[in-house]
């Protein structure tokens, strides 16, 4: 059974940080991609960040230089660090593998 498990979501002042993981299990195929969408209230799904296997990352335009996404291939684990958070960033965030395997989300509300 596949099971993503993320945690590290909460309140967090505008300009503060906060670092999600995303821990996944059960994955029987080798796993090549990692990364975070987020979904707020009314809004679409959209996709974040992306790290391989490889190491290499990608980002939106709207996280890059804020956000850093890494991960451990060995653990089947990825985390996003997240600095100089907005209130726009307030949303669920999920953690993908694959592009086909979700979390279940962690909430992050940026508010003062």
């Amino acid at each position: 059974q596949v099971r993503l498990v993320e945690s590290g979501g909460g309140l967090v002042q505008p300009g503060g940080s906060l670092r999600l993981s995303c821990a996944a299990s059960g994955i029987r195929s080798s796993i090549n991609t990692m990364g975070w969408y987020r979904q707020a209230p009314g809004k679409e799904r959209e996709w974040v960040a992306i790290i391989t296997r490889g190491g290499s990352t990608n980002y939106a335009g709207s996280v890059k230089g804020r956000f850093t996404i890494s991960g451990d291939y060995a653990r089947n684990t990825v985390y996003l660090q997240m600095n100089s958070l907005k209130p726009e960033d307030t949303a669920v965030y999920y953690c993908n593998v694959q592009s086909v395997y979700w979390g279940q989300g962690t909430q992050v509300t940026v508010s003062s």
